[in-house]
């Protein structure tokens, strides 16, 4: 054995070029901290997590509970000249838990969806855990536009179309359980729809459905949109439906511009 033959034995080591120099592993593609956890340890995991946020939401509706009367009165104001009446004993006590849930659910949505990035956040690569921030933002805006869309215009555009259309039959006077069931069915049913884009950029950035797919089943979308606004709202009114539909398509169509932007 030669003295540069000695050298290469003992100082080289036996190198795959498959795995190291021919690579194509795209690094955004890699799990990076990646650490290998049990079947155990991850049931383990998301049992902690789901503890704190039942917890967080116990929190969050007895919060709510004792602070909702002002709550109760910033839902009442789209129904103006309406009286309201407690059918049943204890109507108006059950009718401020359910305010009291919808509320603390909405508080402590940002502490959830935390628990629920950290349990998903080992088995993410580089390139989804890019999406991460944008989608979160995204999300939170879409959701607080929906309930913002409901209350300004869906929930007055509804009533309005009852009140006008008994108005010479029938006193306006609702039971309350009725009157938010209505309303808070429809705040979240248009929160959730507003979630859209945020549907969209995930498919395309994940290369799922391309922008030019999505756009080319345009007359499906409309047809599903005017579906969606019908099966959403709690209403039977057109306007109500219409304005929903609406909203749906054009949030669908920002989110094809928002998939075309980002090369997908």
């Amino acid at each position: 054995m030669t003295p540069s033959q000695d050298v290469d034995t003992l100082n080289v080591p036996n190198i795959d070029p498959e795995e190291y120099g021919n690579s194509d592993t795209n690094p955004l593609d890699e799990l990076p901290g990646e650490v290998e956890m049990s079947l155990f340890d991850h049931l383990e995991e998301l049992r902690q997590r789901i503890f704190y946020s039942l917890i967080a939401i116990v929190i969050g509706i007895i919060g709510c509970f004792f602070a909702v009367k002002p709550i109760v009165q910033l839902l009442e104001v789209p129904a103006q000249g309406v009286k309201f009446l407690q059918l049943a004993p204890g109507e108006y006590f059950f009718v401020s838990l359910k305010v009291a849930a919808y509320t603390g659910i909405i508080l402590t949505s940002p502490f959830i969806l935390y628990q629920i990035i950290q349990f998903v956040l080992p088995g993410l690569t580089r390139r989804e855990r890019r999406l991460l921030a944008p989608v979160v933002l995204g999300s939170t805006v879409l959701f607080a536009a929906g309930l913002v869309f409901a209350y300004l215009l869906l929930i007055p555009a509804a009533l309005n179309f009852f009140i006008s259309y008994g108005a010479d039959v029938v006193e306006q006077i609702w039971s309350i359980d009725k009157y938010f069931e209505f309303v808070l069915l429809l705040l979240f049913s248009t929160g959730l729809a507003f979630q859209i884009p945020i549907i969209q950029l995930l498919l395309g950035n994940l290369n799922i459905v391309s922008s030019e797919r999505m756009i080319s089943g345009w007359r499906y979308v409309i047809m599903g949109a005017v579906v969606l606004g019908a099966v959403l709202t709690p209403s039977t009114d057109p306007l109500t439906q219409s304005l929903l539909a609406g909203a749906v398509l054009g949030l669908y169509f920002g989110g094809v511009g928002l998939v075309k932007l980002t090369g997908k």
